[in-house]
């Protein structure tokens, strides 16, 4: 993930800076590939409780996750494994998959953005940021440690 500027959706610009700390990326790729963590909705989690002040139930959780699920399943996930498929073999076709899913992991935040009806507010941070993220990560993870980490620095 990766990108530049401000858009009208405050969870994107979240997540587009969030990403850009050192270790985040990898924080997210080992929930995402070890765990089977969506990372958008693991970004929301943590948008929700450092820029929104608010503690996420499960069932919150799992009601903008529906509103995101056949997206995810139908345009992500295939996006991403045709990206991974070339990625040794055609760097230009590889560099534009990229860009095709970052696009369509930017219209599922969208989503989730709109499902969740949250706003930036005073009051969040990187506690609640962690125990919302906990919620989709059973059992804990190190990975989750460290990004929980990554957040409060």
């Amino acid at each position: 993930m990766d990108g530049t500027g401000s858009s009208a959706n405050p969870f994107w610009d979240f997540s587009l800076a969030v990403y850009g700390r050192p270790g985040v990326p990898a924080c997210c790729l080992a929930l995402q590939d070890g765990r089977g963590v969506d990372v958008n909705l693991l970004l929301f989690a943590a948008w929700a409780g450092m820029d929104c002040a608010t503690a996420l139930s499960a069932d919150a959780l799992e009601r903008v996750d529906s509103a995101v699920a056949a997206w995810r399943r139908e345009v992500v996930w295939p996006l991403r494994a045709v990206r991974r498929r070339v990625k040794a073999e055609d760097d230009a076709l590889y560099r534009r998959m990229k860009a095709v899913e970052l696009e369509a992991e930017r219209i599922q935040q969208d989503r989730l953005f709109a499902a969740g009806g949250l706003a930036p507010r005073p009051g969040g941070g990187p506690a609640l940021a962690a125990a919302n993220m906990a919620l989709l990560v059973p059992g804990g993870d190190p990975a989750l440690d460290a990004l929980a980490e990554a957040l409060g620095g």
